[in-house]
């Protein structure tokens, strides 16, 4: 099992949920759609070349964010990525995985 961590701005993160649990992510014995949610803010300045949904190049922007933490099989976590990736509204998500050792 590995801990997969990622942010995403208030509200819109029902999508990304909704996709990563349905390729293999959040589940625990008989729960699944497993995760905490921690609120706060993230910070960035996009420089030229990005394209963010948020803000403006060379502008410093705060934006009110969860924390969204699950875990999931590491043979999923490709699939999980995947998902993730195509539902998240940044172009670049910032995302963590840790590798777990209790078994679940």
């Amino acid at each position: 099992m590995v801990k997969l961590v990622f942010y995403i701005p208030k509200n819109e993160e029902k999508p990304v949920l909704d996709a990563i649990f349905a390729a293999g992510a959040g589940q625990i014995g008989n729960y699944i759609n497993c995760c905490f949610k921690t609120e706060g803010f993230g910070q960035f300045m996009a420089k030229v070349g990005a394209n963010p949904k948020i803000g403006k190049i060379n502008e410093l922007e705060t934006v009110v964010e969860y924390r969204i933490e699950t875990i999931c099989p590491k043979s999923k976590l490709d699939d999980v990525l995947v998902a993730l990736r195509k539902t998240h509204p940044y172009e670049e998500p910032a995302i963590d995985v840790f590798e777990l050792y209790n078994k679940i």
